[in-house]
């Protein structure tokens, strides 16, 4: 396994780096990225042999908390920095804390400025659910001629402008292998086909956290059930209690504090002196 020092200097080692996620694309092998935004999501798949995830980038310490392996890019949100000095700022928060990359899907000068400071930046092409408005629906994009062309021709500016990587959100998969062939990016698919550099999938989509899930996702478990599974035992448990306040059976004997017979006399006394005194 590599051994690195982070942008915090600290000696690390990581699945994978950046010059590991380059090298893929002469050696034909494939990584997997999904989600983690806890210590506990990243110390899962570290376990289950993941090699990269993506968290928010307020939630880095969170997750390195969880495993000191995975390769992390930290999302930097739209207004989580605005300005050039806001983005500058959350990115060298962010790698400071531990990640390894950040993505952003600002524009080509945003990505420029990263880059210029040696900052490992991921673009995001293809469809970006917050630009959803351009594409008039939540759909693929690259599936005429022309569009597919417009799309390569952002690949090589966010390329000239210095990223790394960018990941490619529902691009037809017969488009996403002509370029992923012709660009040095290393391509991160999400729902955009096998033949990329690294496959990315939600893990709420991977964990079956939800019935409802886009169609490039697959659920090799089943969280939902016992999601719902735990909604009922805690209402039940509630609704149990509540018929127990209700009909005096809680709190029972064996729940409260006793105070001995004698003790209980005195103070009560003591109460009848006090109450006499205040008439």
């Amino acid at each position: 396994m590599p051994r690195i020092f982070d942008f915090a200097g600290r000696e690390v080692e990581r699945r994978q780096t950046v010059a590991g996620l380059r090298a893929l694309k002469r050696s034909g092998q494939r990584v997997a990225q999904t989600t983690a935004e806890t210590a506990e999501e990243a110390a899962a798949a570290e376990e289950a042999g993941v090699e990269m995830v993506v968290c928010r980038g307020a939630n880095v310490r969170q997750v390195r908390a969880g495993s000191q392996r995975l390769f992390v890019t930290a999302a930097l949100g739209f207004t989580q920095a605005v300005t050039a000095d806001e983005m500058l700022r959350a990115a060298f928060d962010a790698i400071s804390a531990g990640a390894d990359a950040v993505i952003t899907a600002r524009g080509y000068e945003m990505v420029r400025m990263l880059a210029a400071e040696s900052i490992p930046v991921v673009g995001h092409l293809g469809f970006v659910p917050r630009k959803s408005t351009w594409f008039g629906a939540v759909r693929a994009v690259g599936k005429t001629a022309a569009e597919a062309a417009e799309l390569w021709d952002r690949f090589r500016r966010l390329e000239d402008a210095g990223a790394f990587a960018a990941e490619c959100e529902v691009i037809p998969a017969a488009v996403l292998a002509e370029i992923n062939r012709r660009t040095s990016l290393v391509t991160i698919s999400l729902g955009s086909g096998a033949d990329a550099d690294v496959i990315f999938l939600f893990a709420s989509d991977i964990c079956g956290e939800s019935s409802k899930r886009p169609r490039h996702a697959r659920a090799w478990g089943d969280l939902a059930k016992l999601y719902r599974a735990m909604r009922d035992e805690r209402v039940n448990a509630l609704a149990g209690f509540r018929a127990a306040v209700a009909s005096g059976d809680f709190p029972a004997a064996g729940e409260i504090a006793a105070i001995p017979s004698r003790e209980l006399d005195e103070f009560r006394a003591r109460l009848g002196a006090v109450y006499k005194d205040d008439k």
